[in-house]
């Protein structure tokens, strides 16, 4: 079973940084991760899940353009283990909310975590 663990969140004024960390662990055999759709996502309870930052087929990177330039997502992996960073600058208020790790793997298509709450003060 592939375990998903998120961190780094919490209260930061605008205009400042955080950086979230995301890491994934599965059985040390047999434990396959995959780029596509693995990244990061928001959520603001009244809305629906959004996409922040995810790795496409081909590795490259899709970020939302309410991020682009401003937030750097990154990846590092050792067989079964998997590291996803998303380095966030110039935080603004609208990017107040619930951000979650999602993770394509080998067993059942993916997995989410659990989620950390960033806010950003005005």
């Amino acid at each position: 079973q592939v375990k998903v663990v998120e961190s780094g969140g919490g209260l930061v004024q605008a205009g400042g940084s955080l950086t979230l960390s995301c890491t994934a662990s599965g059985p040390a055999s047999g434990t396959v991760f995959y780029d596509n759709d693995t990244g990061w996502y928001r959520q603001v309870a009244t809305k629906q899940r959004e996409l922040v930052a995810r790795f496409r087929t081909d590795g490259v990177i899709n970020y939302a353009d309410s991020v682009k330039d401003r937030f750097t997502m990154t990846r590092d992996k050792d067989r079964n283990v998997l590291n996803v960073t998303l380095q966030m600058t110039n935080l603004k208020s609208d990017d107040t909310a619930a951000y979650y790790c999602f993770v394509r793997h080998h067993t059942n298509g993916g997995s989410w975590g659990q989620g950390t709450q960033v806010i950003v003060s005005s």
